[in-house]
C-alpha cells in the first residue's frame, strides 16, 4: 500500500489561547473546514474512536456541548460513548460536592457523579468493551454496568488493606489489586477474574514496596509490577529502591525480573511477547530486552537513557534520554536488533508515536519549560520532517487509530526529504552549559556517598573544560565581572596568608590609597567604631566589614533589618541570573520563576524602608 493511499493522520495541540488541529505527514497543515477554538482552554482529549472534546475529529462538526464550568480534567471511555469530567472540589458543610461526573456523549445527559478529592487517579477505570467501570472506595472496588450507573454497584471486591487496583485490557478482563506492607507482613499483588472474587487467579508477595505500578501487556495475559520504596536503607541510591515482578494471569508462572539497580522505564512490546527495561545507575544505565519468561535475550548497551517508546506495530523501538538528560533518541529495528539512527531532541518533555508507525512527535511543553515551546516530527530514519514553534504550548496528542490501517513493510522505507524549516531547526546550535557531577535536588549541599567519590574525582577535568567553553560564550561585561571576582578572591587568600607574620600597614587617607582596604570601618548598625585592624576584601570599589564584625552586627539586627538584608540578597541573585541570561546561558525553570518575582521583591523592599 502506497503512502498516498493511506488515510491521513491528525494531531491536536493546546496553547494558552487556542486549540489547533494539524494533519500529519506529508501535508502538515490545518484540515480544510476546521474553525480554530480560541479562549482560555484548560484541557483537551481525544477519544479512542476519533472525537476531541465535543468535536468529531473526522467531520470537524460539534457533537455536544456541556454547560459545566471550571473543568480541569476530561477523559473518554474506550469506545467514546461516555465522557468523564473532574473539577476542583469545593468545601461544603456537609461535604456533598460531587465534582467528578460521567456523561453520555450522544445525549449530553449526566448519568452519575461522585466526590473525588484527589486529582491523581481521578477517573473510573473501564473495561475495553465498556461492559463495566470501576472505582476504589476505602478498601473496596465498586463495579457498575453503564446502563445502571445511577444505581448501587452490581458487585464489590472488598479486601482489607487494599490500596491500588488495575483492570486488565483484552477480551477477558481481570483485576489486579495491591496490598502494602503491614505489621511485618510482606506486600502482595493478587489477580482476580472480574466474575469471581472468591479465589485469586494468581498472587505474588514481596518486601520493599511502598507503592507499585501495574503494567499490563495488550492482551491482558501478563502483568509487570514495578515496586518502589521512598528510601534506600543501604544508601546506594537517593531515589529509594525499585524491583520488578512478573505475573501470569493464568497463575502458572511468576518471578522477580533480574535487574541491576534502579528502574527508569518499563514497556511491553505491542505483540505482548517481550518487554524492555532500562535499569542501573545514571549516567550509564543498561537497557535489556526480556522474553515472556523474564529471560534476558538482548542488551542494547549502556547509555544515558530513561524513556522507552515502541511504535504501534512493534517494529521500531525508541530509547531516549529526556528530562535532565541530553535528549538523545536512538531508533532500533526490533527485527534485526540493529540501530537505525540517533538524533538529538533536546528539551523534550513529551513524546508520542504517530499511528502510521513511521513518525514520532517530540514537544517542549509549558509549564515544565516556558521557552522554546513547540513540536517536532521525526521519521524513524532520524530525519526531521516538520517543526513548529507554538507560544505557551501545553499539550499535543495524535488522533488514535488502529495500527492495521498503516501496515509497515518488511523492508524499511528510505528516509524522506526534510522540510525547509526543519533544516533550519536542526542547524540551531545547542546552548553551551557548564557541566559537573549531577546531584539530585534532595542531595545537594550534602556530602557525596563513598560510592560516587571516584566518579566525582574523574569529572574534575571535564568540568574545567566545560567552564572554559562557557567563558567563551560570555559577553565582555560578564567576563570582566567574573575576572574581578576571581582576582578579589585571590587577593583575600594572599592577605590571609601573610597577615600572621607581617604587621598591619598604617591607615592612609585618600580615595586611591592602596592601604585603604585595612582601614577600620564604623559599624552602622550600632553607631560604634571597631578600633581593631582587620583584613577586608575590596569588591566593586566598596569595603566589606570583617567577618567577626559581620557576625556581631547580624546578632544585633532588628527583624526589619534582617528582612531588608534577605530581600536585598534575593534581588542580587536575580541580577546575577539576568546577567547569565543576557550572556546567552539557558536558565532552568526555577531560575526563570525567581526572575519573575523581582517586581514583588522591589515593592516589599520599598515597604520595609518606609
Amino acid at each position: 500500500m502506497s503512502a498516498a493511499s493511506l488515510p491521513p493522520t491528525q494531531f491536536a495541540f493546546r496553547s494558552a489561547s487556542a486549540i489547533g488541529l494539524s494533519e500529519g505527514a506529508p501535508a502538515f497543515g490545518a484540515p480544510a473546514g476546521f474553525e480554530k477554538q480560541t479562549g482560555q482552554i484548560r484541557v483537551m482529549q481525544y477519544s479512542k474512536n476519533g472525537h476531541v472534546k465535543v468535536m468529531d475529529a473526522q467531520s470537524l462538526e460539534i457533537i455536544q456541548e456541556f454547560a459545566v464550568k471550571d473543568i480541569l480534567e476530561i477523559d473518554f471511555s474506550p469506545k467514546g460513548t461516555f465522557l468523564s469530567t473532574w473539577q476542583r472540589q469545593i468545601k461544603t458543610e456537609d461535604g456533598s460536592h460531587k465534582n467528578m461526573s460521567i456523561y453520555e456523549v450522544k445525549t449530553g445527559q449526566e448519568l452519575t457523579s461522585f466526590s473525588q478529592k484527589s486529582q491523581n487517579n481521578w477517573n473510573v477505570q473501564w473495561t475495553d468493551d465498556e461492559a463495566y467501570c470501576a472505582r476504589m472506595v476505602s478498601n473496596e472496588v465498586h463495579f457498575w454496568e453503564p446502563k445502571n450507573l445511577t444505581k448501587t454497584p452490581f458487585t464489590k471486591l472488598r479486601q482489607e488493606g487494599m490500596s491500588q487496583f488495575s483492570l486488565s485490557p483484552g477480551k477477558s478482563t481481570s483485576v489486579a489489586v495491591f496490598f502494602g506492607e503491614r505489621k511485618g507482613a510482606p506486600a502482595m499483588v493478587r489477580i482476580y477474574s472480574i466474575t469471581n472474587f472468591t479465589v485469586p487467579l494468581a498472587s505474588k508477595s514481596f518486601f520493599k514496596a511502598d507503592r507499585v505500578q501495574m503494567i499490563w501487556n495488550q492482551l491482558g495475559t501478563n502483568v509487570l509490577v514495578w515496586a518502589t520504596t521512598d528510601h534506600d536503607k543501604t544508601g546506594k541510591s537517593y531515589y529509594g529502591e525499585t524491583n520488578l515482578y512478573y505475573l501470569a494471569v493464568a497463575g502458572n508462572f511468576d518471578c522477580r525480573v533480574p535487574i541491576d539497580g534502579l528502574i527508569h522505564d518499563v514497556a511491553w512490546a505491542p505483540a505482548s511477547k517481550d518487554f524492555v527495561v532500562i535499569h542501573g545507575q545514571m549516567p550509564n544505565p543498561k537497557t535489556t530486552l526480556f522474553d515472556q519468561r523474564a529471560n534476558a535475550v538482548h542488551e542494547f548497551g549502556r547509555d544515558a537513557r530513561n524513556t522507552i517508546k515502541w511504535n504501534p506495530c512493534g517494529r521500531i523501538l525508541v530509547l531516549a534520554g529526556f528530562g535532565n538528560l541530553a535528549g538523545t533518541m536512538d531508533f532500533w529495528d526490533r527485527k534485526t536488533l540493529k540501530k537505525i539512527a540517533s538524533v538529538s531532541a533536546r528539551d523534550t518533555t513529551a513524546c508520542e508515536w504517530s499511528p502510521d508507525n513511521r513518525h514520532i512527535l517530540t514537544a517542549t511543553l509549558s509549564p515544565r519549560l516556558r521557552v522554546d515551546n513547540g513540536y517536532k516530527i521525526w521519521h524513524y530514519t532520524g530525519t526531521l520532517v516538520h517543526t513548529e514553534e507554538v507560544n505557551e504550548l501545553y499539550a499535543v496528542n495524535w488522533r488514535p487509530a488502529t495500527p492495521e490501517l498503516y501496515p509497515i513493510r518488511s523492508a524499511l522505507s528510505p528516509a524522506p526529504k526534510p522540510a525547509a524549516n526543519s533544516t533550519v531547526a536542526a542547524a540551531k546550535p545547542a546552548p553551551v552549559r557548564a557541566m559537573g557531577a549531577y546531584r539530585p535536588p534532595q542531595a545537594r549541599g550534602t556530602p557525596a556517598p563513598a560510592l560516587f567519590a571516584d566518579a566525582n574525582a574523574t569529572s574534575a577535568a571535564a568540568a574545567a573544560a566545560a567552564t572554559a567553553a562557557a567563558d567563551a560564550n560570555l559577553s565582555k561585561a560578564a567576563l570582566k565581572n567574573k575576572k574581578k571576582r576571581e582576582n578579589a578572591k585571590k587577593n583575600k587568600d594572599s592577605d590571609e596568608t601573610t597577615s600572621a607574620s607581617a604587621p598591619a600597614p598604617t591607615a592612609v587617607s585618600g580615595a586611591n590609597s592602596p592601604a585603604r582596604s585595612n582601614t577600620p570601618r564604623p559599624n552602622s548598625n550600632n553607631g560604634s567604631s571597631n578600633n581593631s585592624i582587620n583584613k577586608s576584601k575590596p569588591q566593586n570599589g566598596s569595603l566589606l566589614p570583617p567577618t567577626t564584625t559581620t557576625t556581631s552586627a547580624t546578632s544585633q539586627m532588628t527583624e526589619t533589618e534582617k528582612k531588608i538584608r534577605n530581600v536585598t540578597k534575593k534581588l542580587k541573585q536575580i541580577h546575577e541570573l539576568k546577567e547569565k541570561q543576557a550572556a546567552g546561558e539557558t536558565l532552568e525553570l526555577t531560575q526563570l520563576q525567581k526572575i519573575t518575582a523581582e517586581a514583588a521583591l522591589l515593592k516589599e523592599l520599598e515597604a520595609l524602608k518606609v
